[in-house]
């Protein structure tokens, strides 16, 4: 086997093992998938999320898939996001190779009835909690980054960041502009952190099985799974695969785009009626 087959194997490729992970977000949904995912190939992963007993039950959980540390943390508290931080550095003096900005909200409403403060809500958790995080683990971040592995910084968007959500039939305006606007952030941060060997990327996820989509799955599935090409929703196995792509080194040279996990929804409208009520 020469020098260049062993380069280019899948082993090397997409090898993960060794490596420390921040998830936040992550006792349920995408957040666990993710943070499984990462665990199965090698990542001690430490999982954070507001309620310290889901925290710790899903780290629980986790635990037979590998090392994995639950730290309970509200990213929109400044304080707590402060402790999150010490307490990452203090674990991990080598640094922080990934970071997942998943923790998000939503809010559902029609206009005239929409209110400001869960307009505010979504907007802080969804875009101005990951800036602050992201801006406070950058020293963490920076020591494990090296020229040919950069550490990754990889943020949760939206296909709804990416189009008009239409399906659901209830209107969440703040939550479209916001997966937008991380969308934009990543961009902008990809740009800012390449030249410290860190590349900033996103995923723009459709839908999956979550706390968040539980009931417009519950009540509109067949439309959703209409509306997908692929004719489905995703799993986790779609969600993982993209995020072992760009957090391993087959992504190294991957900075500033955002990825659509959709099945193709968010270009092709599938089969189903645009016209239906």
């Amino acid at each position: 086997m020469t020098k260049r087959d062993r380069t280019l194997g899948s082993e090397r490729l997409f090898s993960l093992q060794g490596k420390s992970a921040l998830v936040t977000g992550g006792s349920s949904g995408l957040g666990f998938m993710m943070a499984e995912a990462l665990l199965r190939n090698g990542v001690r992963v430490y999982i954070a999320s507001r309620s310290t007993e889901r925290c710790r039950a899903a780290a629980q959980s986790l635990a037979a898939a590998g090392d994995c540390v639950a730290i309970a943390a509200d990213v929109n508290d400044a304080q707590q996001r402060q402790a999150l931080v010490t307490e990452l550095t203090s674990r991990e003096p080598g640094g922080l190779s990934i970071l997942v900005n998943n923790a998000g909200s939503n809010w559902g409403a029609a206009l005239a009835d929409y209110p400001d403060a869960a307009f505010d809500k979504v907007m802080r958790t969804n875009v101005s909690s990951v800036f602050a995080l992201t801006r406070d683990l950058i020293p963490l971040l920076q020591r494990a980054a090296r020229p040919d592995d950069p550490a990754r910084i990889i943020n949760i968007g939206s296909m709804d960041g990416l189009q008009v959500p239409v399906v659901q039939r209830v209107p969440t305006f703040a939550y479209s502009a916001s997966k937008a606007a991380l969308h934009h952030l990543t961009r902008t941060l990809a740009v800012e952190l390449g030249p410290q060997h860190i590349t900033v990327n996103a995923i723009a996820p459709g839908f999956f099985e979550s706390k968040m989509t539980d009931h417009v799955l519950a009540h509109y599935r067949q439309d959703i799974e209409d509306d997908c090409p692929l004719g489905r929703i995703g799993s986790a196995e779609d969600i993982a695969g993209v995020l072992i792509y760009l957090a391993s080194r087959a992504g190294a040279y991957v900075n500033g785009t955002v990825i659509p996990v959709d099945g193709g929804t968010s270009i092709g409208k599938g089969k189903r009626d645009r016209s239906a009520p």
